[in-house]
């Protein structure tokens, strides 16, 4: 099975410039698609004879350097992420070494689940709002993460909802959904242990965090002089994050921008994904109007192709984002109109 997710593609040939970009990672090669609905792809990076590099010293992007002595850049929405694109990536361009084939490990196989076993539902099960494993904000080693949770909480949720009988079979299952990729490792404990052995390791620990692979997972830093974040606005949490194409105010041309969401208070930040973690600006969203549109004021046709909506604050300011699909679009919307009315 291939191994699917989106990243940002700055490496136009003709035009250094950051793009969205939906990637395949097959068994020789990475393919690029403009979205992710679409058939064909825009291009094809091969794998063999190629070298990674990560994270890389410029702009701390991620690099692939091919046979052909051509480089190409990725970067992922946060760290987390791209490591699991490099390491996905390494046993790819190994297993061409080699001469073997490249495929995920088939979890089931390896730690034998029962065929009754249903790791989609029971993921889905497991992220219910009102009867699943919650997501909280924990504090660890000068660290807040966001929207995540301990392997303990997972182990005694899979007890108490007899989807297994005993520690060693919840073991067994919180081990299958983190082989398969539904559940990540968040800090330093739950990441060694999944990167332990042949197979990861899912730690039954109460500082062993984890988080859902598609929830609004992010890990932020204290200051170092003071227990509270530095800024007022930074202290929601963050209930949504991605990248999305944004129109400036000036020149009006569109660029890929990484935003993240917070909730109270009612923010949403945007960051050059190719410089630091200083964000560019800052959009209130109290009182905000935010509505899907279908057509952008004095934009060039070429450089909008749907999914577009708009943002109207408090004090008339309009923002015109783009997202890579219109399945995403809705998401946004709907995130960022429920953190207007309920956020400060």
């Amino acid at each position: 099975m291939p191994v699917v997710n989106r990243l940002l593609d700055p490496q136009g040939t003709l035009l250094n410039t950051w793009k969205a970009v939906w990637v395949v990672l097959s068994e020789d090669g990475v393919e690029f698609y403009k979205k992710k609905t679409d058939s064909s792809p825009k291009g094809m990076i091969p794998l063999k004879g190629a070298t990674l590099i990560s994270p890389c010293q410029d702009f701390g992007k991620r690099m692939i350097n091919t046979g052909k002595k051509q480089d190409h850049f990725f970067q992922a929405s946060h760290v987390e992420e791209r490591e699991f694109w490099v390491k996905d990536m390494k046993r790819a361009i190994t297993c061409l070494v080699g001469g073997k084939k490249f495929a995920r490990k088939s979890t089931r196989r390896s730690i034998r689940l029962p065929d009754k076993v249903n790791l989609t539902e029971l993921y889905t099960l497991m992220k219910d709002q009102d009867d699943g494993v919650k997501e909280l904000k924990l504090e660890q080693e000068n660290r807040v993460f966001n929207h995540c949770f301990t392997g303990a909480t997972v182990v005694e949720w899979l007890i108490s909802k007899e989807k297994a009988r005993n520690t060693a079979e919840a073991l067994m299952l919180a081990t299958g959904l983190l082989n398969e990729g539904f559940l990540q490792p968040a800090g330093d404990l739950s990441k060694e242990g999944a990167e332990s052995g042949e197979q990861s390791v899912f730690l039954d620990q109460t500082i062993a965090l984890y988080y859902f692979a598609d929830s609004g997972f992010f890990c932020e830093g204290y200051s170092s002089d003071e227990d509270v974040l530095l800024k007022q606005e930074f202290r929601g949490n963050i209930v949504k994050q991605g990248c999305l194409l944004k129109q400036g105010h000036k020149r009006k041309n569109w660029k890929v921008r990484k935003f993240i969401l917070r909730d109270d208070p009612a923010y949403v930040h945007y960051y050059d994904p190719t410089k630091g973690d200083d964000p560019l600006g800052s959009i209130h969203l109290r009182g905000s109007v935010i509505t899907a549109v279908e057509h952008v004021p004095d934009a060039k046709k070429y450089d909008i192709d749907g999914n577009l909506f708009e943002i109207i604050t408090s004090d008339e300011t309009h923002y015109f984002l783009q997202a890579a699909t219109a399945e995403e679009r809705k998401e946004w919307i709907k995130a960022i109109q429920a953190v207007s009315k309920s956020g400060k």
